[in-house]
Formats: C-alpha cells, structure tokens, sequence
C-alpha cells in the first residue's frame, strides 16, 4: 500500500511537471521579493531555492541587524490583509520571513502576496517612523536638578 501511494505521487509530480512549475515560480517568486528588496532598505537579504525563500529584514544593511519589531508588526499587518507569513526571530537567524507557497502556485497568486507584504511593509515603516525615539527622549531629573540631562 505506501509503494502504491508513493508512485501515486511520482506520477502526479511528473504529469503535472511539478518541478518545471516549482523551478519557473520559484525564479519568479526570486525576481519578485528582488524587486521589494530595491524599494525597501529593510530588506537586507532574500535567499531560497524554488518556492522556498527567506527574506530578511534589518535595520541597516551594512550592520545586518536584525529588525525583529518591523518584522512582528509587518506580519501583523500582512495577515490583517489577508497573507499569511511566518518569521522567524532566533538570535542566531536574526528576523527571516519564510516564504513556502504550494507548488500550485500562480503568478496572480505571487503577485497579490507581493502587494500585500509590500503594503503592509510600507505601513508599518510609516507607524515606527513616527514613534519617537528612545534616544531622543531625554530623562528628566528627580529633584534639584533643573537643566541638567541623566545622559552622559
């Protein structure tokens, strides 16, 4: 019984030219992340093979260190509309969105997955953008202390 489900699944692969498919929307997947990474300085790294890509965020390019909060709050926003995307955030890994579609995929599909992370990417850059900023928040004295900063 598992050989008979096994060559089931060899035959479907091979009439369906699932591995053609999954090379051919893998490059355009590939192509397509490229294309955010040129728009978005966060996006510090897209790497993968086939369907299966990463795409790291940063908060700067040089430095390649990791972004988690854009990263949690952009996925946030992604499924809000309608994508599901899963991050991972280990130290080690830093902030990497894993992207596996089925080898079904279309480029429609592709296409509407890049726009809705693109947005989504966009409005939450927007949102951090203007939080201020823990650095330029200055602490104020306890007592006694008029005009004088607790930074260095």
């Amino acid at each position: 019984m598992p050989s008979t489900v096994g060559l089931a699944v060899i035959e479907t692969i091979e009439q369906e030219q699932l591995l053609r498919r999954s090379r051919e929307m893998g490059e355009y997947l590939a192509a397509s992340l490229r294309a955010l990474q040129q728009r978005h300085e966060e996006i510090g790294d897209v790497r993968g093979m086939g369907l299966l890509r990463g795409i790291e965020l940063v908060r700067n390019r040089e430095t390649r260190e990791p972004n988690h909060e854009l990263g949690a709050l952009t996925t946030e926003r992604c499924l809000q509309l309608g994508l599901s995307m899963n991050i991972r955030r280990r130290p080690e890994r830093g902030s990497v969105w894993r992207i596996a579609p089925p080898l079904t995929v279309k480029r429609e599909d592709i296409d509407l997955a890049m726009s809705i992370f693109d947005q989504a990417l966009t409005e939450t850059k927007d949102v951090l953008a203007k939080r201020p900023h823990a650095s330029a928040v200055r602490a104020r004295p306890a007592s006694g202390g008029a005009g004088r900063s607790s930074e260095p």
